[in-house]
C-alpha cells in the first residue's frame, strides 16, 4: 500500500508521520525523516497511532435524541433551531465550542460561520484551557500573538530555561532535540517546576519554586537584569514601570535559598543565547498572562529575543492550537491575528467575507460561555471535537449545564464522551487520518494532515458539516467550498488583507494555491508571502506595536488564594506520559494504556503519613465544587502538601476520576484562561471494604463505588473497590462480565480473598480477584493469559520458570520493571545506555529513561547498602 506523509494529531510538537494502511484497516506508521520538526523522531503515542486508528466505539451515523437519523433531517433540524433561536432572542444566543484538535479548514469554517454569519463572537475553543495565557502575554508585549522563535534554537542556544513544562513526558520529541544538544554540545539546562518531573533528569540546576511565585522570580532575574546594566531602555515602552515592580519583589516569595537565585542568574547571564521554554505550569493560572510577560520581560530587556539561539518559546498542547489563534478561533479575535475590537478589521473582515451580520465584540471565553448556557442566555450549543464535561473547570457544573441547555449538537468521533451523552443532535466526524486540511505547530510550521483511512459509517469531515449547516440556513454562495484546499487558499488570501492592516500572519502566496499543489503541500513557516518567508521574528528591534517598540509590563506577583483549614491541599494537575486529553484516541491502545491504567493522586511521604494512607490504597479528594477517587502514589517528587494528578480519565474509563471537578472557575482577568493547577482540597481515605481486579476477553460493567478501566490486546482490565461487598461474589462476577457460566471459585475468608475464573474451552475468558485491601497479584501474567490460560490464573502470579514483566516502564518495546532491574543486577548494568543495549529500553522515544536512571539508582543505592 501507498505510504502517506501526514502530521501526528497529538501535541503542538507536530511531528511528521509516514503512515501505511495495510488494505484490512490497519495501519503502520513511523516518523518522517523529512519533516522538519521531528526528523524522524516519534514519541510512543505517535508511534502507537496504528493501534488507535480502527472504529471500536465510533459514531457511525447522525443521531436525533438518541435514534439513528439520515444527514438531511439532522442538519436540516439544527440549520432551524439555530435559525429559530436567533430570531427569538439574538445571535449571542448561541455559541460553538471548538477545539485544537480541528484542522485550520474546519476551524475557519466555524469561525466564518459564526462571526461573520450568525454575527455573534460567541466561539471559543478549549485551547483557551492550555495557551490562551502565552496570546495575551504576546499580545501586551510584542502588539501580536507572534512565536518569535524557532525549534532549531533548542539546539543552538547556550542555556535553556523549562518553566512550568514537563517536556519528557508532554513534547518529548522536543526533549529528545535538547538531550541530543546537551550532549553534542553542553547545552545546560535549568527546570523551573515546584515537581520533580521527569524533565529533571536531565537539568543542570532543578529550582524547585514555590507553587505559583513564576513572577516573582522572573521579576528578581529582571532585578539582576538591570543591576548587571544588560537593559536597552532607548528599545523599550514602559521599563521604568516594570524594573520597579521587579525591584520591589521579594526573594523569599520564592521558596529559594539566596544561592540557588545567585546560580539561575549567573547561568542566564553568562549565557549569550538563552531560551526559554513555558508550558501550561505557567498559563493555567489566574495570573498566567502576568507570568507569561515576566518572562517575556528578562528576553526583551536583555536583547535575547529574536535570533538564533535565544528567545521565549510557548510550547502548546495541541496539534493545532496554533492554527486555532491564527484562524480566530478564539472568542477576542479575528482571522488572521485580526482584532476584533478595531472597526478598521472588522470592516475588512466583512468586506472580505461579504458578511452579513459582523460581530461588533468579543465573545464569551469558555468558562464564562458555560455559565451563560447554564444561566439561560445561550439557548443553543455546539461541542466540537472536543470534552467539555470533563475538561473545564468545575466540570460538574459544566455537565449540568450542557444537560439543562436547551439544545446542544455535539460532533465527536466517538459514539459515547461525557458530552455526548448530553447531545440532542449526535454528529459522526471523521478523525485523525480519514481527513485533509492543515496544522500548525508551534514554530509556526503549517503542515498537512492527509487522508489514509476510509471514514466508517456516514462520518464527514467538520468543515463540510459546519458548510452544510450554513447553507441551510440560508447562506449558500459564502458556504459552498467543495475540497478543502478551496478553503484553504480563502484564508491564504484573507491573509493577505490582513498584512495590509499590519499584521504579522500572512500566507498570501498560497491564495490561489490548486488542488494539486494542496496535495503535495510541504511543512512550511509562515509568513509565506511575495516579499516575506518563514525565519524568527523581532531581532531587528521591530515589533508590532503602535510604536514598533517592545513593551515591557509591570508585574506584580500575585500568589495563589490561600488553602483553609477545611480544604488544606493544594492539588496540581496536568499530563501523564502514554496518554492524551481524555483518552479518547490513547485509551484505544493496549500498550499506551499499560504505564498507567487508572487515576492516582500523588502524594509526599509526609502527607501519606499524617492522612494515614499507604502506597496503592485509594484516597476521597474533596472540596465545594466536586469530588474524586484516586489511587494513591507515595513519592517525594510533589511538595508537601501540594499533591498532583493527572486530567486524562472521565466518566467512559474513570468516573470518579474526573480530576477536573474539583477545579474552581477562577480565570486570568486578562486571558480568560482557567486556574487549573491550585484548587484547595481535603484529603481522606476512601473507606473501601473490598478491592478487586479483574479481566475479560467481552465487555466490562463495573457497578460500584470505584473502577478504571482500560484495554488490553485481546479484552479489557478494571480496578474495582467498593464500600459494601456484594452478596454473592459469583452472581456480581456474572453481573460484571456479562456471563451465565459456572466460574472456578476460590474462596479464602481467613484473608478476605475470593478468587474467581470463568473458563470456556479450557481457556480463560475472565477472572475477578477480590481481597479486603489492595489486590497484590501479577497483573502482566493475568493479562497475558486471558484467552490463552486456564485455572492457573488462580494463582495469580507465574509458575516457575515463567517470566513476570511486572509493571510497564518502555512502553515502546514493552519492557517491565522486572527485566529491567533484572538485568540491571544480573548483567551489572550502570547507565541508561548500557540498559539500551541489554533490551532496547529506552533507545526509541527516551520518555522512559528517567524511570530507568531511577532503576539504576536504586540498584547502585542497593549494592552499596549490601557492601
Amino acid at each position: 500500500m501507498q505510504t502517506i506523509r501526514t502530521t501526528c494529531p497529538y501535541c503542538g510538537v507536530g511531528c511528521g508521520v509516514l503512515a501505511t494502511p495495510d488494505g484490512g484497516g490497519g495501519l503502520a506508521v513511523a516518523g518522517d525523516p523529512a519533516h522538519p520538526a521531528n526528523r524522524g523522531r516519534l514519541c510512543v503515542k505517535g508511534a502507537a497511532l496504528g493501534e488507535t486508528a480502527g472504529h471500536r466505539g465510533r459514531l457511525r451515523a447522525p443521531r436525533i435524541h438518541g435514534r439513528e437519523a439520515g444527514w438531511d433531517e439532522a442538519l436540516d433540524l439544527i440549520a432551524r433551531r439555530f435559525c429559530e433561536t436567533i430570531a427569538a432572542h439574538g445571535p449571542d444566543s448561541v455559541a460553538f465550542y471548538v477545539s485544537g484538535q480541528l484542522l485550520t479548514e474546519d476551524y475557519y469554517v466555524a469561525n466564518k460561520l459564526m462571526k461573520g454569519y450568525i454575527g455573534s463572537a460567541n466561539i471559543d475553543t478549549n485551547s483557551r484551557l492550555c495557551m490562551a495565557s502565552a496570546v495575551a502575554g504576546h499580545r501586551r508585549a510584542f502588539g501580536s500573538d507572534t512565536v518569535p522563535g524557532l525549534y532549531e534554537d533548542l539546539e543552538l542556544a547556550d542555556t535553556v530555561v523549562l518553566v512550568g513544562s514537563n517536556l519528557a513526558w508532554c513534547h518529548p520529541v522536543l526533549y529528545q532535540r535538547l538531550v541530543a544538544a546537551r550532549e553534542a554540545r553542553g547545552t545546560r539546562v535549568i527546570v523551573i517546576d515546584p515537581r520533580r518531573t521527569a524533565t529533571c533528569d536531565v537539568a543542570d540546576l532543578h529550582l524547585q519554586i514555590a507553587p505559583g511565585s513564576d513572577a516573582a522570580l522572573f521579576n528578581l532575574l529582571l532585578a539582576e537584569i538591570s543591576r548587571r546594566s544588560e537593559v536597552c531602555p532607548d528599545d523599550l515602552e514602559n521599563i521604568q514601570e516594570a524594573l520597579a515592580a521587579a525591584r520591589a519583589t521579594s526573594p523569599a516569595v520564592t521558596g529559594l535559598a539566596h544561592s540557588q537565585l545567585r546560580q539561575f542568574f549567573d547561568l542566564w547571564m553568562h549565557s549569550d543565547k538563552v531560551v526559554t521554554v513555558w508550558s501550561q505550569g505557567v498559563n493555567q493560572s489566574d495570573s498566567g498572562t502576568d507570568k507569561v510577560n515576566a518572562i517575556l520581560n528578562c528576553h526583551l530587556a536583555s536583547g535575547r529575543i529574536g535570533r538564533p539561539g535565544m528567545g521565549p518559546f510557548s510550547v502548546t498542547g495541541q496539534p493545532n492550537a496554533m492554527g486555532g489563534r491564527e484562524v480566530g478561533g478564539l472568542a477576542n479575535m479575528l482571522a488572521c491575528h485580526l482584532e476584533i475590537g478595531n472597526p478598521d478589521h472588522r470592516e475588512a473582515v466583512r468586506t472580505f467575507w461579504n458578511a452579513p451580520r459582523m460581530a461588533q465584540r468579543s465573545g464569551l471565553k469558555a468558562v464564562d460561555m458555560f455559565r451563560a448556557v447554564e444561566e439561560g442566555r445561550i439557548k443553543a450549543l455546539w461541542v466540537i471535537c472536543t470534552n467539555p464535561a470533563v475538561t473545564l473547570s468545575e466540570a460538574d457544573r459544566v455537565a449540568r449545564a450542557i444537560a439543562g441547555c436547551d439544545f446542544v449538537v455535539v460532533s465527536d468521533i466517538m459514539a459515547q464522551t461525557d458530552t455526548m451523552r448530553f447531545a440532542h443532535v449526535a454528529l459522526p466526524a471523521t478523525g485523525w487520518g480519514e481527513k485533509d486540511g492543515t496544522v500548525t505547530n508551534s514554530e509556526r510550521r503549517i503542515s498537512r494532515q492527509r487522508r489514509v483511512l476510509t471514514p466508517p459509517g456516514q462520518a464527514r469531515d467538520d468543515w463540510r458539516i459546519l458548510a452544510e449547516v450554513g447553507r441551510r440556513m440560508g447562506w449558500g454562495a459564502s458556504f459552498g467550498w467543495q475540497h478543502p484546499a478551496q478553503v484553504f487558499a480563502e484564508y491564504a488570501a484573507l491573509s493577505g488583507v490582513a498584512a495590509g492592516l499590519g499584521s504579522d500572519f500572512d500566507i498570501s502566496a498560497h491564495a490561489e494555491i490548486s488542488v494539486a499543489q494542496y496535495d503535495a503541500l510541504e511543512p512550511f513557516l509562515w509568513p509565506q508571502s511575495a516579499t516575506k518567508q518563514g525565519g524568527r521574528f523581532f531581532g531587528d528591534g521591530r515589533f508590532h506595536t503602535p510604536s514598533g517598540r517592545g513593551r515591557m509590563v509591570a508585574v506584580t506577583p500575585r500568589p495563589p488564594q490561600p488553602v483553609s483549614e477545611a480544604y488544606p491541599f493544594r492539588l496540581n494537575t496536568g499530563r501523564v506520559r502514554d496518554h492524551w486529553h481524555t483518552m479518547t484516541r490513547t485509551g484505544l491502545s493496549p500498550r499506551l494504556s499499560r504505564h498507567l491504567a487508572e487515576p492516582y493522586l500523588e502524594l509526599h511521604p509526609t502527607d501519606a503519613a499524617q492522612l494515614g494512607l499507604q502506597p496503592a490504597a485509594l484516597a476521597e479528594v474533596t472540596n465545594a465544587h466536586g469530588s474524586a477517587v484516586l489511587r494513591v502514589l507515595v513519592s517525594d517528587r510533589v511538595a508537601p502538601g501540594h499533591p498532583f494528578a493527572p486530567m486524562h480519565w472521565t466518566g467512559e474509563t474513570a468516573p470518579t476520576g474526573r480530576v477536573d471537578a474539583l477545579v474552581p472557575g477562577a480565570t486570568d482577568p486578562v486571558s480568560g484562561q482557567p486556574a487549573l493547577k491550585s484548587a484547595a482540597v481535603a484529603i481522606r481515605p476512601f473507606a473501601a471494604r473490598w478491592f478487586g481486579f479483574a479481566v475479560s476477553a467481552g465487555e466490562m460493567r463495573p457497578d460500584c463505588d470505584y473502577w478504571a478501566r482500560a484495554i488490553l490486546p485481546n479484552g479489557v482490565q478494571a480496578e474495582l473497590a467498593g464500600r459494601k461487598p456484594p452478596a454473592d461474589w459469583t452472581d456480581h462476577a456474572r453481573a460484571l462480565f456479562g456471563l451465565e457460566d459456572e466460574p472456578l471459585v476460590v474462596h479464602d475468608r481467613a484473608r478476605g480473598q475470593v478468587r474467581l475464573a470463568f473458563l470456556r474451552d479450557g481457556r480463560l475468558q475472565a477472572a475477578l480477584f477480590v481481597a479486603a485491601g489492595p489486590v497484590a497479584l501479577s497483573r502482566s501474567h493475568i493479562t497475558a493469559l486471558l484467552c490463552e490460560g486456564g485455572a492457573e490464573v488462580l494463582a495469580g502470579r507465574p509458575g516457575a520458570g515463567r517470566p513476570d514483566e511486572g509493571a510497564l516502564v518502555c512502553a515502546c518495546f514493552g519492557i517491565g520493571v522486572n527485566s529491567i532491574v533484572k538485568a540491571i543486577a544480573s548483567r551489572r548494568l550502570t547507565s541508561v545506555e548500557a540498559v539500551g543495549q541489554a533490551l532496547r529500553a529506552g533507545t526509541n522515544c527516551g520518555s522512559c529513561r528517567p524511570e530507568i536512571r531511577a532503576l539504576l539508582d536504586a540498584g547502585v543505592a542497593c549494592r552499596e547498602a549490601a557492601q
